[in-house]
């Protein structure tokens, strides 16, 4: 299965909107938003879409981003959010609470740890955790770089960053 994941949005709805047409295209079935939503706004983006949300520090209303989530039919966003996918178990957490990434991470429960708050892309495997950590980069924020989501192929094991260098 093709799982796509996005991570500080930022209230970016423009970039939000071009990174979700993209990953349509791809064919992309599910996704995993890693935290710093921001608004509800952003999002009632996602409507339509099999979405999980989780909290980052950028994410102050939490009541107005659960209901909105709620609203789409979405779970409500967590600060930790544990999925199976096809026999492929995926932790996702913002990481902004190192310890809470780094408990992820070291658990030996997960395939896959997906986590967002560095804007910095990673894919990188931890062998003594048998875990895979996926960062996709940020499709907003004030920083100047590249933005960039990611799709993890869950038969393949691949992961394929998407750069909108014009973004």
């Amino acid at each position: 299965m093709l799982i796509g994941i996005l991570s500080d949005t930022h209230n970016n709805a423009h970039n939000t909107q071009i990174a979700l047409q993209t990953l349509h295209e791809r064919g992309v079935a599910r996704l995993i938003h890693c935290g710093d939503i921001t608004t509800p706004e952003i999002v009632y983006l996602f409507s339509g879409w099999h979405v999980l949300f989780v909290w980052g520090n950028g994410d102050h209303d939490k009541e107005a981003l659960s209901a909105a989530a709620q609203s789409i039919g979405a779970p409500p966003p967590q600060m930790v959010h544990t999925l199976e996918v096809e026999g492929v178990k995926i932790a996702v957490t913002h990481g902004h609470k190192h310890g809470v990434l780094a408990d992820l991470i070291s658990s030996g429960d997960y395939a896959y740890v997906c986590h967002g708050h560095t804007h910095l892309r990673k894919n990188e495997p931890r062998s003594p955790y048998n875990v895979r950590v996926i960062n996709p980069g940020a499709l907003g924020g004030v920083k100047l770089q590249t933005r960039s989501v990611c799709v993890l192929d869950t038969n393949s094991a691949q992961v394929e960053f998407i750069e909108f260098p014009a973004l």
